[in-house]
């Protein structure tokens, strides 16, 4: 597979980024360079990082300075996504900003911009990922000097460069999805302006009353001395209040990849929830992106294992601090958060209901039938060919012990339709309550809007 083709300023090298099965690019990659002939061959190459069998490393966005420096993010030594240079002439690589957070995400979708340049200067705007928040800052290449931006946002993704100013994406728990023009002093350390040019809910702050803010927590997992992540959104509507003596519903959300992380932002889908006297979790689960890379790995041979257990862990946290009802605990996914969600009913009980959204009961079919990018992917993450078997919840339907609901797309390509009506078929014939709500036309995701509301409605 090959991602990220750059080429210098002097339209004389290409760099690019390269890997193979069973290997997805933030396992394991590599960064090389080649060099263009006169007739614009790339004869000579050489690879950058990537290559050493000792350094496990998964290098990701190469940038070409308008100086002719390749600078590019990778996890070397540290396990962190860190910005580092290629010193073409000695072919070493040096760090040029160390921190244990990760600058770049994993490459699911082209495009990927986490850092750029700043005009013809040798000064790069970067976001970065530290403990749940995101935070914007201005590295002076020359001097090595960093400058944090301060902004609205507290989460941050694609980032595109002027001279003097940058436009960003980004969110926070009281602001939707947006992007925001930022212009900077003539040091460029300091911001002098900050304006949204876009927003993704342009009226939505006539609501804000009604918004839930998410509130970053650190709990125990049923590993000893180990912690994990996750956003909780307390029941929040002026016009109403619980009872003095009820704890409220709580929805656990297990985000999909499951190599993805989930972000403490303003999303209308969970103050659905929340306006309606559901307290909402949303976990990062070992094996999430945005805490390197050793948390990332927890999940390697141990899908259908970690995931579930922390899910479950942090539900039980909840309630052990009275922040929930232990007797209403249920839980949803998307994709590989579907089949997180079907797990954990089938091998836990922890939770009274569940609902899948185009999520994976048989993880033996999915790796026969999904597409070529992922066809690997599964291996890694599973394991054993008895694993399969024994994390599939297809073959322990026998197990489920509260009602289900399935949604899927028929147009789904990467997980097949098969999925959601071999399970159905299985639980219906157990006689468990169970529904499937199939959509015509949709893919991997709603998209339609009328889908999409249907389907909160359904399943409230």
């Amino acid at each position: 597979f090959y991602a990220s083709p750059r080429i210098d300023p002097t339209k004389k090298r290409m760099a690019w980024i390269e890997w193979g099965h069973p290997n997805m690019p933030w396992d394991k990659s590599e960064l090389w360079v080649g060099y263009f002939s006169e007739s614009g061959d790339l004869t000579e190459r050489v690879c950058v990082a990537g290559s050493n069998p000792m350094l496990v490393e998964s290098p990701a966005e190469p940038k070409w300075s308008p100086k002719g420096e390749l600078f590019f993010v990778t996890d070397r030594g540290s396990g962190f996504w860190n910005i580092h240079k290629w010193v073409e002439h000695t072919n070493e690589v040096v760090p040029m900003y160390t921190l244990d957070a990760e600058f770049t995400r994993p490459l699911w979708v082209f495009g990927i911009n986490s850092y750029d340049f700043l005009g013809k200067s040798n000064h790069i705007v970067f976001t970065y990922r530290q403990l749940g928040k995101s935070y914007l800052g201005v590295l002076d290449c020359d001097s090595g000097s960093v400058s944090l931006l301060d902004i609205p946002f507290s989460d941050l993704s694609n980032v595109v460069t002027g001279n003097d100013y940058f436009y960003i994406e980004g969110a926070s728990g009281s602001i939707p999805t947006s992007i925001a023009k930022v212009t900077l002093d003539e040091n460029k350390t300091k911001v002098i302006s900050f304006s949204i040019v876009w927003s993704s809910s342009p009226n939505v702050m006539q609501y804000r009353s009604f918004f839930s803010t998410p509130e970053f927590i650190e709990f125990p997992t049923s590993s000893p001395g180990q912690k994990a992540y996750a956003y909780f959104y307390p029941p929040l509507n002026p016009m109403f209040e619980g009872l003095p003596d009820e704890k409220p519903p709580l929805l656990v959300k297990t985000h999909g990849g499951p190599t993805a992380e989930t972000r403490g932002v303003l999303d209308l889908s969970v103050q659905y929830w929340t306006s309606r006297g559901w307290a909402f979790l949303d976990v990062n689960y070992g094996g999430s992106t945005g805490y390197g890379r050793e948390y990332r790995e927890r999940l390697l041979k141990k899908w259908g294992i970690v995931d579930v257990d922390d899910c479950c862990s942090c539900a039980r946290f909840l309630v052990e601090n009275g922040k929930v009802d232990e007797q209403r605990l249920c839980i949803t996914g998307r994709s590989a958060g579907g089949y997180t969600t079907l797990a954990s009913l089938a091998f836990r009980d922890t939770f009274k209901a569940g609902a899948s959204l185009y999520g994976i009961g048989d993880i033996t079919l999915l790796r026969a039938e999904t597409h070529k990018f992922e066809s690997r992917y599964m291996d890694n993450l599973v394991g054993s060919e008895g694993a399969y078997y024994e994390r599939s919840p297809i073959n322990f339907v026998n197990k489920f012990t509260c009602p289900v609901i399935l949604f899927q797309g028929l147009d789904d390509k990467v997980v097949p339709p098969d999925q959601a009506r071999k399970i159905y078929k299985a639980l219906k014939e157990s006689g468990l309550p169970v529904a499937l709500v199939e959509y015509e036309g949709e893919q991997h995701g709603f998209r339609k809007v009328r889908y999409r509301t249907n389907t909160n409605c359904i399943y409230l």
